[in-house]
This record gives C-alpha cells, structure tokens and sequence, in this order.
C-alpha cells in the first residue's frame, strides 16, 4: 500500500510539530498532497477510472480548504508550507 504508517508518520514528522501531531494545517495539507501525487499519477495510467478521479478533485477541495484556513490565521505558515510543497493557486 502506498499510504502506511511510517510513510504518514515521516510526513507529519517533516511537516507538522510531531510524528504523532495529525492535527496541524500543515501536516494535513502535506498528507493530502502526497495522496493527490499518487491519484494524479494512477490516473494518468487508468484515464477512465471514475471514481479515482472524483476522489482526486474531492481531495483538492479539502487540500484548498484547509489552505484557505491556514492563509487567513497566519500567512506567513501558508506561504512557507506552498513554497516547501510546491503548490501554486
């Protein structure tokens, strides 16, 4: 499976306070991301698969969401998680 335990743990380790602090706007923008990554490349493989792609743009929404959230409480950790991520509006 591509999203285990220790994958999630390194993401959040990286990008939030802790390995175990799931909590923070960062952690859960970088855990989207990664799935976003994975469903992008799985769909350019599988062009007909639906259900994959409903799921990929619901991802997107939740990802713009919680970026939304994270630009109006503090700018400066919304520039510096899109700048380290790589995500452009």
């Amino acid at each position: 499976m591509y999203l285990n335990k220790e994958v999630k743990e390194t993401i959040f380790k990286k990008h939030g306070k802790s390995e175990k602090d799931t909590g923070t706007p960062e952690g859960q923008v970088a855990l989207f991301s990664h799935r976003i990554n994975h469903l992008s490349g799985h769909l350019k493989n599988n062009r007909k698969d639906y259900n994959t792609e409903r799921s990929l743009v619901k991802l997107v929404g939740k990802r713009r969401h919680v970026l939304d959230y994270l630009k109006a409480k503090d700018i400066e950790r919304y520039r510096a998680i899109i700048k380290e991520l790589g995500i452009r509006k």
